[in-house]
This record gives structure tokens, sequence and C-alpha cells, in this order.
């Protein structure tokens, strides 16, 4: 049995972003390191979540995210608070804007090298008063407002978890901060989001109140994504996919499966997460089909489709409604590139919470199908 545990307070609906006023004055932040990226500032995004702050006179900004972040710009990110005397952090992006925004406030606890803190090792370094934390998603896929995690790719190559399901002080959750979201964005970002909902369900550990939020955000986002994707403009849908985001990173603690092994280990190579997720479950209920005949009626009734839908089928379908890449051959990756992925993969702690359990010899495989 799983640990039942719901850790964030979450301010959630169209408007939400009002609430970023009150709540940094409740926290008593006085000068907040805004984390955010150069694309949610071009896009006036960031100005519309701290509109409620009102004029802020030199505010420090971090925008140096990357497009997955990593422990260099972490320890960049600390440095900036640190040297201009930050006493809080404001997170305002998409997940890899969260994450990075966890990571600088775990090191914010204490400077020693981040991944002392990863949850690969056996005994992290621990958590000690990191400075309040807000996170603001302006994108509708990881969930890491509300996950137990902060991803990093580490100086070492891996891509990993830094465990701290406490960290975050409260989410802002507005839809209204999506709108202007590219349509690719959008479908790669959704079906992340998506992609949580169906591994945390398929996942062996037992947790009924999990699955039944998995399968809730399900239904929320195949019915919502395409929708979302040709109007950006459309607030239910909006709302509807930033929900089914949230509901599948709550569900993180029964666990991942290969999907997320697989875009772990080719995430550390620079790949865009949510675009890998969206290649990958096609091809991993494939693979764990054998043991999902209980399950996958229900993930189809959820998706109000008959129960004996072929949904590896569905889901390559919807990815090409989308517009999104049919494989990983689309993306560039070299086949040479296989052993060590599915290494890597065996490494991953999304691993151990497949529904079968697989050997480098059936990663190869399923990288062979996806590719």
């Amino acid at each position: 049995m799983a640990i039942l545990s719901f850790n964030t307070k979450v301010h959630f609906g169209h408007g939400e972003s009002k609430q970023l006023v009150f709540e940094t004055q409740n926290l008593k932040i006085k000068k907040p390191l805004f984390v955010t990226d150069k694309g949610v500032r071009a896009a006036g995004v960031f100005d519309l979540a701290i509109a409620s702050l009102g004029d802020i006179q030199s505010p420090v900004i971090f925008d140096q995210t990357p497009p997955n972040p990593t422990e260099d710009a972490a320890v960049a990110g600390f440095d900036t608070y640190q040297a201009n005397g930050c006493d809080g952090i404001i997170g305002i992006g998409g997940g890899a804007t969260l994450d990075l925004a966890k990571a600088i406030a775990v090191l914010c606890s204490d400077p020693v090298p981040l991944w002392e803190y990863c949850n690969r090792n056996a005994h992290p370094h621990p958590i000690i008063q990191p400075p309040p934390l807000i996170l603001m998603p302006t994108t509708s896929g990881s969930g890491s407002e509300v996950g137990r995690s902060a991803v990093i790719i580490f100086n070492n190559g891996i891509k990993a978890g830094v465990g701290c399901p406490t960290i975050v002080s409260v989410a802002i959750c507005d839809p209204d901060l999506t709108r202007s979201l590219p349509k690719y964005m959008t479908a790669a970002t959704g079906m992340d989001a998506l992609s949580h909902c169906v591994e945390t369900f398929c996942s062996p550990l037992i947790n009924p109140p999990i699955d039944a939020i998995a399968l809730d955000g399900l239904t929320r986002l195949f019915k919502h994504i395409e929708q979302a994707v040709v109007d950006g403009q459309d607030a239910d849908a909006r709302w509807n996919m930033m929900m089914g985001a949230l509901e599948g990173a709550v569900c993180f603690q029964k666990g991942l499966g290969a999907v997320h092994s697989v875009s772990h280990s080719l995430g550390a190579l620079g790949y865009h997460h949510g675009t890998l997720n969206a290649i990958m479950l096609p091809h991993v209920l494939a693979i764990n089909a054998v043991v999902l005949k209980d399950k996958l009626p229900l993930l189809c009734r959820a998706m109000d489709l008959p129960a004996t839908t072929d949904l590896v089928d569905t889901f390559l379908r919807l990815n090409q409604r989308l517009g999104l890449p049919a494989g990983l051959k689309a993306l560039g990756v070299e086949k040479t590139s296989f052993q060590s992925l599915a290494q890597a993969s065996l490494a991953d702690n999304a691993h151990k919470t497949n529904p079968r359990l697989l050997t480098a010899a059936d990663y190869l495989t399923l990288l062979e199908a996806a590719w």
C-alpha cells in the first residue's frame, strides 16, 4: 500500500493569479527571486502573472531556465538569490522553470552539491528550512507545482529527481496564464500530463484514491486536449487541461513507469520531456498490455471509449492529430545510443513501478518500436 499524501496548498481558477500579492504578504516575502524564462517574459505572461504585485522597484529576475533544468542553472539561480539578499522564490513558467525554482530553494537550504539531494542516493542530504516558494504554472503539463520532486540534469549527466514533496509553500494555478501557449507546446505538455494519469493508474502499487484522481484527470485531458490546441483561448478547455495536469502530478506518489524511465534517459540528451512522453506512451502500453487486462477497460471508460478499444492505436492517432512527431527518429535520436539508453532506463526510479519488470532487452525492443 502506498503512503497517502496530499501536500500542497493550491489556488485554482481563472484570475487566481491575483492571489500572488496576498500569498507573498502571508509568507512575509519582501524581496523575491523571480524564476522564469525568456519566452514567458517575451509573451507577456510573466507580467500578467505578477500584475497583482503592482510596480516593483528593481525586481530580481532569473530568466536563464534551460529547456531541461540543469544543476548549473540551479547553482546560478542560487548565486543570484544570495547576491541580491532575496528572502523567497516565485517560479513562473512551465515544468522546467518550476523544477528549477524548487532546486534553487533546495540549495538555499544548504548549498552542498545538488547531487547529494538526489533521490538516487540511499540517504539524500536533508532539506532544512528552505525559503518560502510560490509556483505559478504557465503550461498544463508537468504539474510540478504539486509534484513530489524537482527533475534535474545533474553535472554527472544523469536526469533524476530531487525529492522535495513539501518544499512548495503555495501553488497558484490560473488557466488564463496558459491561453497564449503555442499549439505545439499545448499538445506536447498536454500529452505529458495525460501520460502521468495513464502511467500512475497502471502502476502496480495500491492507492485507490490516487487511481480515482488519475482516471478523472485522464477524462479531462483526453476530452479537452484537441480543443485546447485548436483554440487556445477556449477558457473551459484551458481550465480542464490545467486541472488534469495538476491531478496527474498529485498521482506521482503511486509511481510512474517505462514511459518516464525512457524519457528521463533521453531527456538527459536534451530532448523535450512532453514530446518524449507522447511518443513513448503507446509503445509502453503495448509492451505492458499483457499485465493490464483489468485496467485497460477502465482507461477506456474514463476516455468515454468502448471497453475493447485499442488504446495503442488511439494514442498513436491522437499524437498524429495533435501534430506531434511519429517517433524518436523524427527527433534525431540515433540507434547507436539505444544500448546506453536501455541501461539508463533500468537505473531510473520510474522503472521500479512499471506494471511488469522490464529487462535491458525489453527496453531495446521498446526503443526500436518507438523509433
